[in-house]
C-alpha cells in the first residue's frame, strides 16, 4: 500500500520560512514525479509545484521564486522549500507522487502550513 508521509507544517511569521517534506512508502514503483498541492479555507485546490526524476521543475505562477523543490530520488522523498511566507500562503499542503505507467495518483494527508501578518 502506497503511502506518502509529510512533515515539516507549522506555523510561521510573514517572511519567515518553512521546509516540507515528503516520503514515498509502500511502492517498489519507478517514480515518475512527485509535487505539492495545497488548499487554502474556502479555496479551491491548487498546484504549487513539481519535480520529474529527470530533475525538471515547474512552479505556479504564485510562487515568483519564494519556494524551491527538489527531491531525492533514492530516498524517494521530495521537499519544498519555502521563503518570504506571506499569510496567502496558509493551507493545507499535499505531496503527490507519480509512479511510471500508472494513471493514478497518490496523495499524502496533508500538512498544515499557517502564516501570520
Amino acid at each position: 500500500q502506497v503511502q506518502l508521509v509529510e512533515s515539516g507544517g507549522g506555523l510561521v511569521q510573514a517572511g519567515g520560512s518553512l521546509r516540507l517534506s515528503c516520503v514515498v512508502s509502500g511502492s517498489t514503483g519507478s517514480i515518475n514525479a512527485m509535487g505539492w498541492y495545497r488548499q487554502a479555507p474556502g479555496k479551491q485546490r491548487e498546484g504549487v509545484a513539481t519535480i520529474t526524476t529527470g530533475g525538471s521543475t515547474t512552479y505556479a505562477d504564485f510562487v515568483d521564486g519564494r519556494f524551491t523543490i527538489s527531491s531525492d530520488n533514492a530516498e524517494r522523498s521530495a521537499h519544498l522549500t519555502m521563503d518570504s511566507l506571506k499569510p496567502e500562503d496558509t493551507a493545507i499542503y499535499s505531496c503527490v507522487v507519480d509512479f511510471t505507467g500508472s494513471d493514478r495518483r497518490f496523495w499524502g494527508q496533508g500538512t498544515q502550513v499557517t502564516v501570520s501578518p
